[in-house]
């Protein structure tokens, strides 16, 4: 019997492949959706995954049409907390190890998910638990994700 057989060593590793190869992650600037966008980010450093976080700023807010300095106040706070949220995404991506691409996205928050989630083929969306209490009865962006049905959502507390 030959001392090197191919018995005696272990396979090489293989790179996963039934795991996700891309996945996209709501984020704002809530302490549950910056949960999400870490778990997120394990689980693309382990599965060798693209990571796209997105954050979705609405296009204006009702009142801002009838003053119009308050809708440049308020524009303007909206965009620096984009621009906060954005820093502490690619910081904590940067810390892991993984590769992000990050989408600032304006309308509805599930339509845009959804919309970057079918135009890039994502495996998985994951977004933060909501801790708004009309959410229970209007229904949250999560739960109106899931409705959509294309792909699986995970929800982090």
């Amino acid at each position: 019997m030959p001392q090197n057989s191919s018995l005696d060593r272990p396979a090489p590793a293989a790179p996963p492949t039934d795991g996700p190869r891309l996945l996209v992650v709501g984020v704002d600037d809530s302490e549950t959706s910056f949960r999400a966008a870490a778990y997120a980010a394990g689980i693309a450093r382990r599965q060798g995954a693209r990571l796209i976080a997105a954050h979705v700023l609405p296009h204006c807010i009702p009142w801002a049409e009838w003053l119009p300095d308050a809708g440049l106040g308020a524009r303007a706070a909206r965009e620096e907390v984009a621009r906060e949220v954005r820093a502490h995404v690619e910081e904590a991506a940067a810390r892991a190890g993984v590769r992000l691409e990050f989408h600032e996205l304006y309308g509805d928050p599930c339509t845009e998910l959804a919309r970057l989630a079918d135009e890039q083929w994502a495996d998985a969306v994951l977004v933060g638990s909501s801790t708004r209490t009309g959410h229970r009865l209007a229904g949250s962006l999560a739960g109106r994700l899931v409705r959509h049905g294309r792909w699986p959502v995970t929800v982090v507390p």
